[in-house]
């Protein structure tokens, strides 16, 4: 008779989400201005660019109270801007 050795499963470790860290605005994964391009890459996978927009809308909302140096117009690029698809078909 032949015996297998157990080997115990070893949950890898998983990797760290790239979300924000409030009131820096940083990625907590990387260290990067949230949201870095990792983040920017999982939220483009949203199929619904509205509910996109809206969600970094509120996000842009917060930023601007945390970080009341930062230009609106930079805020703006950087939390809302990219967000829109640039080759989307039009009705014409």
């Amino acid at each position: 008779m032949r015996y297998i050795s157990f080997k115990p499963w070893k949950r890898k470790a998983a990797a760290p989400e790239h979300v924000w860290e409030r009131p820096s605005w940083h990625c907590r994964a990387c260290g990067h201005a949230w949201p870095c391009a990792p983040a920017r890459a999982t939220l483009a996978g949203e199929p619904d660019r509205v509910s996109l927009a809206m969600y970094m809308w509120g996000n842009l909302d917060r930023a601007v109270a945390d970080l009341p140096c930062r230009s609106p117009a930079e805020l703006h690029h950087r939390f809302v801007a990219w967000t829109h698809a640039e080759n989307e078909p039009r009705n014409t």
